[in-house]
């Protein structure tokens, strides 16, 4: 992981000269934007609310969304200029800046305050204690992201040794555990929605733990940009940030059908009940913060967590890394 993101250190100065994407007017007179998501999950509904419901528009944002499939590629297309914002868990731009980048991401906007996966066993377990795991085989995560990190701050909390007390097979790629784990021998398997409750319906899992719940609050998802970027377009990030903002206020506000009907153009695939159960579920465990504030204290404890599981090249300033100046301001 260390070495992969100097990789993406040498990148970023490389082409420090890059401010992101070329910002003109779209043929409806909107700013276009690129947003680059670590993934597309039901986790994140109050972006999806904010698209569905038009606030990026009435903020003069034409958005544009890729799904990158994971932190490490949301953070090569920033460095590229492929996107101009970038959601992803603030770890990568720790590393970036701690491997010397000039040029690194700074994050301007928080989004969830919990982790967003769930511990899926072969049979239901009302009784399931963390201690379960001991000698059993778990599909874990990328070495370095939130996911994996997150797991193993659990298991430290519990007394289990990641290393010594289970084993963690982290060989299976982003996103493709869980149809790993129906053909696997493994005990359990770290899933984000919909594949826990999809696992779930089929027969193939049950959700014993929610890491998010276990953890505590931690500051899992943030949107950051470019620091150059930031400097050359504060207006745009503050529309940006505005418009999070009113996701954030909607999906606190509406129940969890009514945020199910609102992002199903974004889940297509997934029956509008999945949906609303998951919602449900994320909305029980208080997944989503009231502001975009990314607060110092949490910024610290993900350096914490970051330090436990030997990721950390050094700690980071939180006053480089943050800026709270627009989320302050779109709650005005």
């Amino acid at each position: 992981m260390k070495r992969l993101f100097s990789v993406l250190a040498a990148l970023s100065l490389s082409l420090a000269c890059l401010s992101g994407c070329q910002n003109g007017e779209s043929e409806k007179g909107l700013t276009p934007v690129v947003l680059s998501e670590v993934a597309h999950s039901i986790f994140y509904a109050p972006q999806y609310a904010a698209i569905e419901l038009g606030y990026f528009e009435e903020q003069g944002i034409d958005l544009t969304l890729v799904n990158a499939g994971g932190a490490d590629k949301v953070m090569t297309s920033m460095i590229s200029g492929d996107a101009d914002i970038g959601f992803m868990g603030s770890e990568a731009s720790i590393y970036t800046y701690a491997n010397g980048s000039k040029d690194y991401a700074v994050n301007f906007a928080q989004l969830t305050q919990r982790a967003g996966n769930f511990l899926v066993g072969r049979e239901p377990d009302e009784d399931f204690q963390w201690a379960d795991l001991k000698g059993t085989k778990v599909l874990g995560g990328r070495a370095g992201g939130m996911p994996q990190m997150v797991f193993e701050y659990i298991l430290k909390k519990n007394g289990i040794d990641p290393k010594t007390d289970l084993t963690i097979d982290q060989s299976i790629a982003f996103g493709l555990t869980a149809a790993a784990f129906t053909s696997s021998d493994a005990d359990y398997t770290v899933e984000f929605e919909p594949y826990a409750t999809s696992l779930e319906l089929e027969g193939q899992g049950y959700v014993v733990a929610s890491l998010g719940t276990d953890s505590g609050y931690v500051p899992y998802t943030a949107y950051s940009a470019n620091k150059s970027f930031v400097e050359e377009n504060p207006e745009l990030i503050q529309k940006f940030t505005n418009a999070i903002q009113m996701g954030l206020e909607y999906v606190n506000s509406h129940s969890s059908e009514e945020i199910a009907k609102t992002i199903q153009p974004q889940f297509e695939e997934t029956p509008l009940e999945n949906i609303t159960a998951i919602v449900e579920r994320y909305k029980a465990q208080d997944t989503w913060k009231e502001d975009t504030i990314f607060e110092e204290s949490s910024f610290d404890l993900l350096q914490n967590i970051l330090e436990e599981a030997g990721e950390l090249p050094k700690r980071v300033p939180y006053e480089d890394l943050v800026t709270t100046e627009f989320s302050k301001e779109a709650l005005q």
